[in-house]
């Protein structure tokens, strides 16, 4: 089966084109480092409740700086998303669905 380059327009016969995973490596990525944030946010969740039945001072902080953690992974979050679309995006443009 011959395969079409699109960015060369030349036909990849014979030339060894490299195949397309998919994901790709920098889908992969993104969705690896999606997926830790979600678990340290369902840990620091989970500590923010335990943390709720006190009433002291000390866990009023601890939960400050909990909900401050969380928000900067909300940040970072939004950073990977947008990493996780371009590479979405960059694979289906190489794959030909889509125009550059």
């Amino acid at each position: 089966m011959a395969y079409h380059d699109k960015k060369s327009g030349e036909s990849c016969i014979g030339k060894g084109c490299q195949r397309i995973n998919v994901p790709t490596d920098d889908e992969v990525e993104a969705l690896k480092a999606l997926r830790t944030i979600k678990d340290r946010v369902r840990e620091i969740k989970k500590r923010i409740s335990n943390l709720s039945e006190s009433i002291s001072d000390e866990a009023k902080e601890e939960i400050s700086r909990l909900q401050d953690e969380m928000e900067a992974f909300n940040i970072e979050w939004k950073d990977w998303e947008k990493k996780r679309d371009e590479a979405a995006r960059e694979r289906m443009i190489l794959l030909g669905h889509i125009e550059p």
